[in-house]
């Protein structure tokens, strides 16, 4: 099948770049067979603007995308997180190419406002949406113009290459990296953590308290050292809904901590992912499995196996295709129990 895949692909940072869900289903894609071609939009509107300035090149960008469905002749769009590109525009892409189907991925937090606005934007013209969070908080779009379908962050054995729970000689005790400290209050628990544990182990802040942020090779070097890592979200509570971390530590066989309100002890197998309640119960578990590791080693390992046996991006980008057309499943994919066909709940 001929895929036109709308994403921004970070072209203009050279490398240093972030691990990308956007990526890992382009990705998961041509591994299916499918020809794929993507359009990073950010980039070419930074590529087609005068001195560069991205802003002046939204509509060349628009343009361009057309001129590209007419080249490629796609069977099926998938527009992400793309917001260069203009609703008219998709439009004016099932006038160029009439039957194609359209669909939007959402990667983003519901609990930022403006992305539900963005989302509902979508609806308008495309015939399926798929968001992050867990199907039965997406209530909110129902009875709108699309179809609408959880997704889950994925692991792609090309990027989560390590088993870190193969390893005890890691020099990272400890993991936490952000670079967004809009919509939370994380850090306060972060801060308290490293406080009552600085004399106990060695735990990383990248990107916090001073610290700078790591990106591209750096990241992943870091990932290398790595022994257990906190997975938390800028807000907590929202049903299985996680940043792309969770599938990056997981793949990795870095042993995660995350908060039991997503209830993903609903999605995933037992002894696979430490959850917490609060930051003292945080703090005792931390240590209790920095003083036994071969617990932490056994956990790490099966959550490393679950995730790159049921999610991982070949079966994630399957599942998108197979739902944008409506063609029945071919795999009982873990995160789509509770999801028919058409995207309404069971």
């Amino acid at each position: 099948m001929r895929v036109l895949h709308i994403a921004y692909q970070q072209l203009r940072r050279y490398g240093k770049t972030r691990v990308s869900w956007a990526q890992k289903l382009t990705h998961g894609l041509i591994k299916n067979d499918h020809f794929v071609q993507v359009f990073s939009d950010r980039d070419i509107a930074a590529f087609e603007a005068p001195l560069g300035l991205r802003d002046l090149g939204v509509g060349k960008a628009n343009k361009r995308l057309l001129e590209t469905v007419e080249a490629f002749d796609p069977d099926l769009v998938i527009a992400g997180h793309c917001d260069i590109i203009k609703n008219e525009t998709l439009n004016q892409i099932r006038q160029i190419k009439p039957g194609v189907i359209i669909v939007h991925c959402n990667n983003d937090p519901l609990f930022v406002p403006e992305n539900i606005e963005k989302i509902k934007h979508r609806t308008q013209v495309v015939d399926a949406i798929f968001v992050s969070t867990g199907r039965r908080e997406l209530t909110i779009f129902e009875g709108l113009e699309s179809r609408i379908y959880h997704m889950p962050n994925p692991v792609d054995p090309a990027v989560e290459s390590l088993d870190n729970s193969r390893k005890t000689d890691l020099p990272i005790d400890l993991l936490f990296c952000s670079n967004s400290n809009e919509h939370t209050k994380r850090l306060e628990m972060v801060r308290e953590l490293k406080n009552a544990l600085a004399d106990e182990m060695v735990f990383k802040t990248f990107g916090s308290f001073g610290d700078p942020p790591v990106w591209g090779r750096d990241y992943d070097r870091t990932l290398t050292q790595t022994k257990m890592g906190l997975n938390l979200n800028r807000q907590e509570g929202h049903y299985w809904y996680s940043s792309a971390r969770m599938a990056q530590l997981a793949g990795n066989g870095i042993l995660q901590f995350t908060h039991c309100g997503p209830k993903f002890d609903e999605l995933l197998p037992p002894e696979t992912v430490v959850y917490f309640n609060d930051g003292d119960d945080l703090l005792a578990n931390i240590r209790e499995f920095q003083h036994d590791d071969e617990k932490r080693q056994h956990w790490a390992a099966a959550a490393r196996s679950f995730f790159h046996a049921e999610i991982n991006n070949r079966l994630y980008a399957q599942y998108i295709l197979e739902a944008s057309l409506q063609i029945p499943f071919s795999h009982d994919y873990v995160w789509a129990r509770d999801i028919r066909l058409d995207g309404s709940m069971i």
